[in-house]
């Protein structure tokens, strides 16, 4: 069996299921070209439960990033703890933290799509290293048409607009079924119309499938859509409130 399907199966997170994600006084400090401390989250603590779609907001800088990077196990915090389901992320390997982050989804502002991969072999891609127990052209398939792109299998990226190809990464970032969705300003190299049904696109399939989402973004009307919205600023939560 190959060493990434090992290392799946001994990290293994629930399926089509919300995961609960809380973080216990977390910090995380960075440094300058010219070696001064930027203290991108300062003994942050958040519970999330399951299912919920939470907005993070705040201007640049101010930390939304660097959170979501920590609880997508891409980054370490100096201090603090973070949980996602019932894995603490502090005692994960590298090699673990890598097949953790195999089993929960990503949106960025960047689409990050193949340029010489077709629509469907895009949202497949994640699946190639590993065994799995369903077709996995046909669940490519399916995300597409359920983001609205059905038809659209095999097109190339350079065909699709802006929006269409962050329909194609967010039907990606959803091909292994996961628990947990990051969005990073899924949003923010859109037009407000299309960043809109992008967001809208999203937030169903969230709401169909349960997931847990938490999504970044400083669009106030986009975050108003979500379950419930914090703000950060300086690295710390400044409000907490339902969306």
């Amino acid at each position: 069996m190959p060493d990434a399907q090992k290392m799946f199966e001994r990290i293994t997170l629930p399926r089509d299921a919300g995961l609960p994600v809380s973080l216990c006084n977390v910090s995380k400090t960075y440094r300058t070209g010219f070696g001064l401390p930027v203290h991108a989250l300062n003994l942050v603590s958040l519970r999330v439960p399951s299912g919920q779609a939470l907005a993070i907001t705040g201007p640049s800088g101010s930390g939304k990033s660097t959170l979501l990077h920590l609880v997508g196990a891409m980054d370490t915090p100096d201090e603090g703890s973070i949980t996602v389901g019932e894995l603490e992320l502090a005692r994960l390997q590298e090699r673990e933290r890598a097949a953790f982050r195999s089993q929960i989804g990503f949106v960025f502002q960047r689409f990050h799509l193949l340029p010489a991969l077709t629509a469907l072999d895009n949202v497949a891609a994640p699946l190639l290293p590993l065994k799995v127990g369903f077709d996995k052209q046909q669940r490519a398939r399916e995300l597409l048409a359920a983001v609205g792109l059905s038809g659209r299998e095999r097109d190339l990226p350079s065909h699709l607009s802006g929006g269409e190809q962050q329909r194609v990464a967010i039907a990606r970032a959803l091909v292994n079924s996961p628990g947990l969705l990051f969005a990073d300003e899924p949003t923010g190299d859109l037009d407000s119309r299309t960043g809109a049904k992008v967001m809208g696109a999203l937030l169903e399939l969230r709401s169909k499938r349960g997931l847990t989402l938490l999504i970044a973004t400083h669009d106030a009307g986009l975050a108003s859509r979500c379950d419930r919205v914090i703000e950060l600023l300086d690295g710390q939560i400044v409000s907490d409130s339902e969306g």
